[in-house]
């Protein structure tokens, strides 16, 4: 009877608090996802949490600081999982690392997220598309939260790619880095390109071919005389 008692003890103002604002995350990271910043107010947030945006004012003091924690919240998820995956590979491969285990390590780690953990983490993906092709305040962002895993996997890459010039390496990134943003947009292009042969959504089928596909692109970079160091 104790423990019954104890089970039903009501949520502490701490407790809901986190509460609250995960309920906030949540509303406005969907919003945020499908409209961008400038195309969702406060009052928007608040009329889909169901509540006054008043509270949103309680929580957060404008609508930037409200974005900018939707954004970091899964950053850190995504972040330290993709540091953690290369740095187990790194040590799994005693410092001698391929391409395309390097790639796998940081891309298939990233679309696990999206393929176990849902629609919410599908319209995260959204927003962080978004965010990467809004050079104006997004790189700002893209900068403060991936640096540090994006340059580990170029040290990886480097080991994978030792005579390969070092502004290859990271020309090659950045390609890695766009085919990433389309897919997380989710555009639905490929969808009508390949009537229905091919899913903007479908994840699975990106992870079985992107790192393959984008490791192949870095040897014959880095294989061509121009791509090689001297």
């Amino acid at each position: 009877m104790a423990n019954t008692l104890k089970a039903r003890k009501r949520p502490t103002k701490v407790q809901q608090r986190a509460e609250k604002i995960e309920q906030i995350l949540d509303a406005a990271e969907y919003l945020f996802s499908k409209h961008g910043l400038y195309g969702v107010t406060l009052k928007d947030v608040a009329r889909r949490v169901g509540a006054h945006h008043t509270l949103l004012n309680y929580y957060f003091r404008d609508k930037k600081k409200l974005f900018d924690a939707v954004f970091a919240r899964r950053a850190v998820v995504t972040r330290t999982r993709r540091m953690a995956a290369l740095d187990a590979y790194d040590a799994e491969t005693q410092g001698r690392p391929s391409v395309e285990g390097a790639l796998r390590a940081f891309l298939d780690t990233d679309l696990d997220l999206y393929i176990q953990g849902g629609e919410s983490w599908k319209n995260y993906g959204a927003l962080g598309a978004q965010v990467a092709n809004t050079p104006e305040w997004g790189a700002k962002l893209m900068d403060e939260q991936f640096d540090p895993v994006v340059l580990r996997l170029i040290e990886l890459l480097k080991k994978a790619l030792p005579h390969c010039k070092e502004e290859d390496i990271f020309w090659g990134y950045h390609f890695v880095s766009g085919a990433l943003m389309l897919t997380l947009a989710r555009t639905g292009r490929i969808d009508k390109l390949s009537r229905g042969l091919c899913k903007s959504d479908d994840f699975e089928a990106v992870k079985s071919r992107m790192a393959s596909f984008m490791a192949a692109g870095f040897v014959e970079l880095c294989g061509r005389g121009k791509g090689a160091k001297k």
